[in-house]
Order: C-alpha cells, then structure tokens, then sequence
C-alpha cells in the first residue's frame, strides 16, 4: 500500500468515526420524537443504520476507494447535524415549556413615606408575612430572609391568613413592612383601594429562588382521548411570565377537546364570578380572579370545585406573549364586534381596531383580547371575543410552511406559556394536527369550536378580606349546569341527547343558540345588610323581621348638634355583608341618646308625615331617571324621613352612572313608603 493510499485509508476512518457520531447524534434525536410517526422513524432509523454499515465497511476496507466515498460521507454528516439540530431546537423550545423549574421573587416592601431606609436599619418593627407554609414567596423566601438578616431579633413579625389582610394592615400601618411577592403590582392593582399601589410602597429587599414548581399534575390523559385544558391569561406589560406562581387571572377559559370528533367547547370564566375559593379558610366566596393570588393549583381547584370538571392540563399565557404570537404568525383574521381601543402592550399609548372582518396585527388582537371597558357586558363580552381570538390563532397555524416560521413560533411559546403537560404530550399533538388537516377539507375551521356562556347577576357584596365592598358576578345556578352539562357530553362522560322538535322561521335569520345565555326566569342575588344608619328604628326593625335577624340596641350618650333620640349611629356588621355570614343572625346597633338640652338640627327639614305637608309636592317622589347620584342624595338630604334608597347596578342600559330604573313610580308620596326602600338601578360599565 502506498503510502497516499494509506493517508487516505487514514482520512477516512477518521470521517467514518465522525460519521458514526453523527449518526448516533440524529438517531438520538429521532428517538426524542417519541408519538410522532413511530413507523416511520424507525425505518428511517433502520434506513441510517444500513448506509452506515456499507460505509463503514468501505472506508475500512483495504481496497481502493475513491474520492466519492469521502464525498458521501461528508454529505451524510451534514445532513445528520442539520436534522438532528432541527430536531433538537424544536424538542428543546418544548422541553422550555414544560420545566418544572420555577424562579420565584419575594420582596420586603414599605410605604412611600416610611422612615426606613434600608433592612440592615430595621429595629422596632413590626414585619407581616403570609402564614402559608407551602407559599415560596409569600412564605419559604420571606422565612429565609427573615434569617438571614436575622429580623426576629429586634422586630415582631405578625402573620396573616391571606394578602388583603396583610395589605389592609400595611396602609393602615399596623405594619411597618411586610412580604409580598415582587409582582405585587400587577396582582393588586386591579383594586380601587390599591390602584396606585406601584407608588404606595416601595421596595426594601428583593431575593429569589429556583425551586420545583408548586403547579401539580393534573391527570395523565392521552390527548388521543377527550381532554381539558384550563387557558390562563395573565396581563403582563413584559414579555415572559413573570417569577412567581402567584399571578392576578385576568382571563380563564375552560376548553374541552374530542379528537374523535374534533369538537371543542370553551368557557370564558368572568374574573369576577364570585365562587368559593378552593384555598381560602372555609372556602369563602370571592372573585375567581383573586384565587391565583395563591397560585395556578388555587384556580384550577376552585374551578374542579364549581363545575365538577376535572382539569387534566392547563397552559398558562402571558398577553404581552400573545402580541409576538399572533405577529410570527402572520396576523389572525377574525370579526371584530365594534370600534375598540385599548393601551398598547407596554402601556405607552393607544391602539384602535375598526369594527368588521379584519385582519389584525399582534398588537391590535390584543385590543380584541384585552378591551373590555367599551363592551356592553364588560368581561363576559370580552370572553367572546378572546374565543374569536383562539379561533384566529388556530386558522392561521395551518398556513405555516417553513422551518423558521416554526422556530419563531416556538421561541414565542417557550417564553410566554408554561404547561403541565409534559413533552411527550405536547409531541402528541402532532397526531391530532394530522387528523385535522386531513379532515379540514379547505375549511377555514380545523376545528368545531362551541362557545359556552355563563350567565349572572352583578351584585355589590362586602368582602371580608378587602374590607371593601367589591362588584362581584353571581353565577346562575341552570346556567352552570347547561354549560357543565355541554362539556360532560362532548368529554363522553354524559350521553348527547338528541333534539326532535326544532322551530325555524324562513323569515328570521337563523343564530346559533350559545349554551348558558338564557334567559333564565330565576337569577339568584344574596340578601345584603343596609345601611341601618339611614333607617329609623322602627324600619330597622322592620328590615331585621323580615330577613329573620335580632338586633340589640345598645344606647349611646350623645351631645352636641346633628344628633337626635333613637337615631341610629353605627352598626357591628358592615353595609352590604352577606345576612346569611351573620353568626347567628344576630348583631349590635347603636343608637343616640341625647339630653334635652341638645339642639335637634332635623327640625329644619320637611316632615312629610305631617298633616300639613299631605299635599306639599315637595314630598313626591321625582323621576330618578333624569337625576344624577350626586343630585339625588340632595334631594333626600331636604327630609326629616328617613328615606331608604339602594342602588342596584347593571352592566348595560345606557351610560355609565346613569340612572335606568326605579321600583317605586314617580309621584308617590313620601308617606307612603312606610319604610319601603327606593331600589334605583344604576349603570356601572366596569
């Protein structure tokens, strides 16, 4: 052998041992493909073994080769790293997604116009923390800090059961610095008492931690049988979700999938449906949004407990994440309800959308996700249209057709969504995406999508937690059941029930009934406590005979003008608290005693149970609808009566703070209210 040859036979077992390594290389990343084409992967794994053989055999064989064979094998190098790098971005972005790695962020805060000046300062004070062992940063992180900068040596650190009550304490300065997680901003804000709570209180300390995520598995199920999924929408004005596992739920939908039928269900859950919060003491109810101030496990619990759905999986999504979503995919076609305009996604100005067919960018779908406050029925209108967003989403994926679209799609998802299912799972999909191209027949809809509704009642009810009387959605009972009922069939866990009867008009345009709208003949509301300061006594006790409540008068000693005998001066149980959480059904009214030298100021006010003001037209009752709030409480301020007026508030009807109804007509004398109240119904669109 000369000694070229045996260069070359060196150059080649050289190239033929890089050649074996990249072929291990790409069979190993086949082999991570797990569900997808099992078949054809192993005889395409079976096809990489054999030409790996005959080359083998060739390069180590002591006859003469050609130029060729190095060729080939160079070739078949590239072509391995090529594809097994495909392969292994694209495992790798979905491996992102389902890491069960969490960062977590705690931070020692402090009102704006506190003294302290840093942590190494503190002495004295007291410190509030949440008591949830299982909470990281509420919990775990602050205990740690707590340590470390040994703040139970000269500090008393009071515990509360949940972050309203720690909030409550800190602004009333109960505390002087308390734990909350780092985007406590984005949680709370959404609360009137704490709008500006990003420049209330500022931040001492901030540390974070990498633990396991506290998000638990929810079920096992194949996606090759019915499913759900629970889509958690978080608003975000950056990209990523943010470090921590407690959030602020600004949009839930509860999707059912059959890949047998390739039918969906989707339920938009109102972040203000009042429901028992699964991780609350007693499971008291709440608006469903503020369960995720105890994170994902407390939503999806909560959700299994009022619907008795079980959640197999649930994705949760940043909206900033959806702007860059629907830009790589091109922008999404869907019908936009009316004109809308909403805060860009980093909050630095406006976008508009236009009402009709359009075709919007990431930024203007946001606009369609986000906006409620322009929406006649605020979130529950808002929910139907993040539907017609998902449907937008799904019917532009099938016009990907290149590797790099699939590469920015994926680096989208892996920053802005985390999931409980695992790869394989997510791998899964690829059999159910066959079926629906195969299926589509060039239908703009891969997918039959059921939108769900759940019908309710707004109701202003006093929360214990807040200490604030808070705008909460009354879920009716039947429309629950009808929506849950809906999703049983398509899951196959209830049998679909054939319809017989069907009543069609050539003259009316057909519309598709959405399951869970109504109406409804029963919508239930609770029972509230009045504001017993603007009763008499007799009225008060009126109020409590008829809702079955004892009420003890405690007498008062008053002075002083603006006081006068029986008035009623404070009750125990706060205006609008729920009767039925009375313990008992008992409470304490204070009512003033004053000396007969006091000056009554009420003289001066017209008494219309008097004789001579029976025909003064001074007492009849005027038309509310045409009176703002502001003019009507003049307008009761002139009696000595003591008139009731309760304002009950509705979504739609006209503007906002309008005045759309009264249940007592106008023109009816004072005197005849015997203590009735004036229900007023008032317009809030938000």
């Amino acid at each position: 052998m000369s000694k070229t040859v045996r260069k070359k036979f060196k150059f080649n077992k050289v190239i033929s041992l890089i050649l074996l390594i990249s072929s291990i290389y790409i069979i190993y990343n086949i082999l991570l493909l797990g569900p997808i084409e099992p078949l054809i992967r192993y005889i395409l794994i079976g096809i990489i073994i054999l030409i790996n053989l005959i080359i083998l055999l060739k390069a180590f064989s002591k006859k003469k080769t050609g130029f060729a064979l190095t060729l080939i094998m160079l070739l078949l190098i590239a072509f391995n790293v090529l594809i097994g790098s495909s392969v292994n971005k694209v495992y790798n972005s979905l491996s992102k997604i389902t890491t069960n790695k969490t960062v977590y962020s705690s931070s020692l805060v402090i009102l704006e116009s506190s003294d302290i000046k840093s942590i190494d300062s503190m002495k004295n004070k007291n410190i509030c923390i949440i008591n949830d062992p299982s909470s990281n940063e509420g919990y775990i992180i602050p205990n740690e800090m707590i340590k470390e900068y040994n703040l139970d040596n000269n500090n008393e650190i009071k515990n509360y059961d949940d972050y309203p009550n720690l909030l409550h304490a800190l602004y009333n300065k109960d505390c002087d610095a308390a734990f909350l997680p780092t985007n406590y901003e984005s949680m709370f804000s959404n609360i009137d008492e704490y709008k500006n709570i990003g420049e209330d209180i500022k931040i001492l300390k901030t540390e974070t931690k990498k633990a396991s995520s506290s998000s638990k598995s929810y079920g096992t199920k194949k996606i090759t049988e019915p499913f759900t999924m629970l889509l958690i929408g978080v608003d975000s004005s950056k990209d990523g979700l943010g470090n921590s596992d407690s959030f602020n739920g600004d949009s839930l939908m509860l999707v059912t999938f059959n890949p047998n039928t390739l039918n969906a269900t989707i339920l938009s859950i109102p972040r203000d449906s009042y429901v028992p919060i699964a991780c609350f003491a007693g499971k008291y109810e709440n608006k469903i949004t503020h369960a995720a101030w105890k994170g994902t496990n407390c939503v999806i619990d909560t959700i299994e407990d009022f619907t008795g759905i079980e959640i197999d999986y649930y994705a949760k999504i940043n909206f900033k994440g959806l702007v860059s979503l629907v830009d790589a995919l091109g922008g999404i076609t869907v019908e936009v309800p009316k004109d809308l305009c909403t805060d860009s996604s980093d909050r630095k100005g406006k976008v508009c959308i236009k009402k009709g067919i359009q075709t919007l960018n990431g930024e203007e779908a946001l606009v369609l996700a986000r906006n409620r406050k322009q929406l006649a029925n605020g979130d529950l209108d808002r929910g139907l249209n993040q539907q017609k967003v998902l449907q937008g989403i799904l019917n532009s994926a099938k016009k990907i057709n290149s590797t790099s679209e699939v590469y920015k799609i994926l680096d989208v998802i892996s920053n802005n969504i985390d999931t409980n299912m695992s790869t394989e799972t997510i791998l899964s999909f690829y059999e159910v995406g066959k079926n629906i191209l195969t299926q589509a027949n060039g239908s703009d809809d891969l997918i039959t999508l059921e939108q769900l509704y759940l019908a309710g009642t707004g109701q202003t009810i006093y929360d214990e937690s807040t200490k604030l009387n808070l705008w909460n959605y009354i879920l009716n009972k039947q429309s629950v059941e009808d929506v849950v009922k809906e999703m049983k069939i398509n899951l196959e866990l209830e049998d679909y029930e054939m319809i017989t009867e069907f009543d069609y008009s050539i003259n009316d345009t057909y519309a598709k009934k959405i399951i869970g709208k109504g109406p409804y003949k029963v919508y239930t509301t609770y029972d509230l406590v009045p504001d017993l300061t603007k009763y008499t006594k007799s009225q008060a006790l009126a109020w409590a005979s008829k809702y079955g409540v004892t009420i003890k008068f405690n007498e008062v000693a008053k002075t002083g003008k603006g006081y006068y005998n029986g008035q009623i001066i404070a009750q125990e149980y706060p205006f609008r608290k729920r009767i039925d959480k009375i313990p008992n059904k008992t409470m304490t009214v204070d009512i003033a005693v004053v000396s007969s030298n006091t000056t009554n100021t009420t003289t001066s006010k017209i008494d219309c149970e008097s004789s001579e003001n029976l025909n003064n037209t001074t007492c009849l009752l005027p038309d509310f609808t045409s009176m703002t709030k502001s003019q009507i409480t003049t307008w009761k301020n002139k009696f000595s009566n003591n008139i009731v007026i309760t304002y009950i508030e509705a979504s739609e009807g006209g503007e906002d703070d309008q005045i759309i109804n009264q249940s007592i007509d106008k023109g009816t004398h004072i005197k005849d209210l015997n203590g009735n109240s004036i229900i007023l119904t008032i317009v809030k669109k938000d």
